[in-house]
């Protein structure tokens, strides 16, 4: 018995078949002479889960993953494909995508720190959600220590914001039962800017009056709690092509790294741009900078934005995010790099 989440040509994937869509990525960078690095996966996974109170669930997923960095001397391109279905990814719609952002960040120039309006491309966006989810703050854990910046009914970002976790989403990478062998249920975190609940696993459900586990628990023991790990951010009506008109002087950011959280209760995170730095004028992506660190508080940085009209998979830790494009009206960096 497959669950939703399983795909047998994913289970079959055959080395050598993972072999030719890499050597279609090398082969596009060896033609721009670029160097290129990454790595595909292709996994088919189940999970059972039984005890002697009578407790037996269990589920099957596949997750295929392709992802790689081309570099010249003073530039890189990234690109990435997630699915449950290996059929889904295209390794040369991958190379073309990584190799055009290697040509055109070529020879970045300096420019300097400050507030700027910012395009996070869906890369850049992952990035910052899953990155909350290690604050903690999706947790009822973190809620009942006081440590979630999940503060139930209040409005927290602005009225376009919609986060929730649904592991049943055949979108995604679904799995259908925690690993207490309890059935995932969709969870809405923050609804038009509101906060609304946590994610429970049993252990967090017990601590509260009239709750239940909503199928987040994580292998026992562990120090986060429970955690979302099939997570949605709302769409807005903007194409993605589209994000960048109407700002005068702003950056384009392809993704972050290097990522670490400096206060998880305000959501601030520091980190740094990569592979694919630009700026913006006149609504115009006009040449490639110099990657910068940023200090933002992620969700002011939500009060003030909007969202494409598509959505893209990554892969998370366990499970995926499915997030959109955005931009954003005000992104704090606070200092430049050398390349």
């Amino acid at each position: 018995q497959t669950g939703q989440g399983f795909v047998e040509a994913t289970a079959a994937s055959t080395p050598e078949m993972r072999a030719d869509a890499v050597g279609a990525i090398c082969r596009m960078a060896e033609e721009h002479g670029f160097n290129s690095a990454g790595a595909f996966s292709t996994s088919a996974q189940e999970l059972a889960v039984a005890n002697s109170l009578g407790v037996f669930a269990y589920d099957t997923f596949t997750v295929a993953n392709l992802l790689t960095v081309m570099m010249s001397e003073n530039s890189s391109g990234y690109a990435e494909r997630t699915s449950k279905d290996v059929g889904e990814i295209d390794a040369e719609e991958v190379a073309r995508e990584a190799v055009g952002k290697t040509v055109k960040s070529k020879d970045p120039s300096d420019i300097e720190p400050g507030e700027y309006t910012v395009v996070l491309e869906e890369y850049a966006m992952a990035d910052l959600i899953g990155w909350l989810t290690f604050t903690g703050g999706f947790s009822a854990l973190a809620k009942q220590e006081g440590r979630s910046f999940l503060r139930e009914g209040e409005q927290i970002t602005g009225g376009n914001v919609g986060i929730w976790d649904d592991g049943n989403d055949p979108r995604g990478l679904p799995i259908g039962i925690d690993f207490e062998g309890v059935a995932k249920r969709k969870v809405q975190i923050i609804e038009k800017g509101i906060a609304e609940e946590p994610v429970y696993d049993s252990f967090t459900a017990g601590r509260e009056p009239g709750k239940h586990s909503t199928g987040h628990a994580l292998p026992a023991p562990n120090i986060w709690g429970p955690m979302p790990t099939n997570l949605y951010m709302a769409t807005g009506d903007t194409p993605k092509e589209e994000l960048a008109i109407g700002i005068e002087r702003g950056i384009w950011v392809s993704r972050f790294h290097y990522l670490s959280i400096v206060h998880p209760l305000l959501t601030i995170l520091t980190g740094m741009t990569r592979d694919g730095t630009f700026l913006i004028e006149n609504g115009e992506i006009t040449r490639p900078v110099k990657n910068l660190r940023f200090t933002q508080n992620i969700l002011e940085c939500w009060q003030n934005a909007q969202f494409s009209d598509t959505q893209k998979l990554h892969k998370g830790y366990i499970g995926g995010l499915m997030v959109p494009a955005a931009q954003i009206g005000s992104f704090r960096f606070v200092s430049g790099t050398q390349f």
